[in-house]
């Protein structure tokens, strides 16, 4: 038997084990948003860094600003040639769980359910991100119990507030960014294309964040002393709004597409092969009719293209009744998701300049302070490491893993890539099925467990070099 047969057959003998595990990290509430479970966050980080030691890591609970991360270093030195060093990133808080009545159990008491597609492991956290995090650190601990040693370098960080804006990620990293720094991130906070099918998220959408505030005139005013003869704010910034988008669907803000390009051919043909209902995906919504760019696929649109979007508009009376007023001012909040190489800062300067544009000589226009956001990133299609991730879920799954994009965007995802300078490989196994960050959370044990297989054969993988 091979080292790496022995390994997968450990994983398959310490399965119940590695659920009694998992179900003790489960029943820490490690809420991270609300102040009262601030004790429970810590004792789950202390939870979670004896568990790393007493497999053979140099692991620490780290504090910080906010709740404490994990760090933990394991296998060989890196640069000594025992294949690329990886930064292994998960998140041990969790979601409120309210609302408690509409859990069938407890939400911090785990369980196996039996449904006909088979056994679900049911608590908050179980797919987000506890059940997922833990099956790298189960498929690190079959590696040591068999062979006494990883087969490469190993850092893992483990995030207390990922479920509460992450404001201690940025002093970390400045503090820290020597020691976290390795050749490639792994990131198991994403899911599966279906319960059979694997997939490796390559590509993330960037997005801008801005609000625009249009004043007309100095004060509000009485719709029929005025109306026709002042212009309304309201008025004016729907107009604005409109023009955003041709009759198309594209985007008419100059320069909005430098840095955008069209699908790489092999996933353009993945994509247009997969078992993808468009018709569904938008009728779940009440809706038929896509709304992007003309003569692009759902999932092109929804993974590989830019958006503006106005996601809020405020001005005038808005209560019970009428009010005929003219109002002074009127506003709007608008996101961008990027793609590609576009510059977040020149998206923010060319929608401003837009939007001034089109503004009448004795009106204005303000612009949030916080205007601005992150990158679009996206995994080179040759990277060698996506290559060996590609070969060790082939091999699990008998499948091919699908490279599938995400329309939204992970924050922290872009921070490995912008001060840390690595690439990520996101490779999960939840899906869409889970129940995340609502009632009643699932993780199907079928998950954990090849999860957990897929991590050995990933790690292997990757040490081949």
């Amino acid at each position: 038997m091979s080292d790496l047969d022995a390994v997968l057959a450990r994983v398959d003998a310490d399965l119940d084990a590695s659920l009694e595990r998992l179900f003790a990290l489960l029943r820490i509430p490690s809420v991270s948003t609300d102040p009262a479970f601030a004790d429970q966050c810590v004792a789950c980080a202390d939870h979670l860094a004896a568990d790393l030691k007493s497999i053979g890591f140099d692991a620490a609970r780290r504090d910080t600003i906010g709740h404490p991360m994990v760090v933990a270093h394991g296998g060989p030195k890196p640069g000594s040639g025992a294949g690329p060093h990886v930064l292994f990133y998960g998140h041990y808080d969790v979601q409120p769980p309210d609302p408690l009545e509409k859990w069938e159990s407890g939400p911090f008491e785990p369980r196996i359910v039996e449904t006909p597609a088979g056994k679900r492991i049911v608590a908050r956290g179980s797919s987000d991100d506890k059940g997922q995090l833990m099956t790298f650190i189960e498929a690190a601990r079959a590696y040591m119990a068999v062979n006494g040693e990883l087969p490469l370098p190993v850092t893992i960080l483990l995030e207390g507030e990922e479920e509460s804006g992450s404001k201690s990620i940025a002093p970390f990293f400045a503090a820290n960014q020597a020691e976290l720094t390795a050749d490639v991130a792994l990131v198991c906070d994403t899911g599966m294309w279906d319960a059979d099918t694997p997939a490796i998220t390559t590509r993330l959408r960037g997005v801008v964040h801005d609000e625009m505030f249009v004043t007309c005139p100095s004060r509000d005013l009485h719709s029929g002393m005025y109306g026709g003869a002042a212009m309304n704010p309201i008025r004016l910034l729907a107009r604005i709004i409109a023009s955003l988008h041709d009759d198309t669907g594209r985007v008419r803000i100059p320069g909005f597409y430098d840095g955008v390009s069209d699908l790489d051919a092999e996933i353009k043909a993945q994509w247009d092969g997969l078992d993808f209902d468009e018709s569904e995906f938008l009728g779940d919504v009440g809706l038929s009719i896509p709304a992007g760019e003309k003569g692009r696929s759902v999932l092109e649109l929804i993974w590989a293209r830019p958006t503006a979007e106005i996601n809020g508009i405020i001005g005038g009376y808005t209560g019970v009744g009428s009010k005929t007023v003219i109002p002074s001012m009127a506003s709007a909040k608008v996101t961008f998701r990027l793609v590609g190489d576009q510059d977040p800062a020149k998206i923010v300067d060319n929608f401003r300049a837009y939007v001034r544009a089109q503004m009448p000589a004795d009106c204005k226009v303000e612009f949030s302070p916080d205007g601005g956001g992150n990158a679009a990133l996206q995994v080179a299609l040759d990277s060698p490491h996506l290559a060996a991730a590609r070969r060790a879920l082939a091999d699990e799954w008998k499948r091919e893993a699908v490279l599938i994009g995400s329309g939204g965007s992970i924050p922290i995802v872009g921070d490995f890539k912008a001060k840390l300078g690595m690439d990520t490989l996101l490779i999960g196994f939840a899906l869409d099925d889970d129940r995340i960050h609502s009632p009643n959370e699932k993780y199907n044990l079928k998950s954990f467990h090849r999860g957990i297989r897929s991590w050995v054969r990933i790690m292997d993988e990757l040490a081949k070099g």
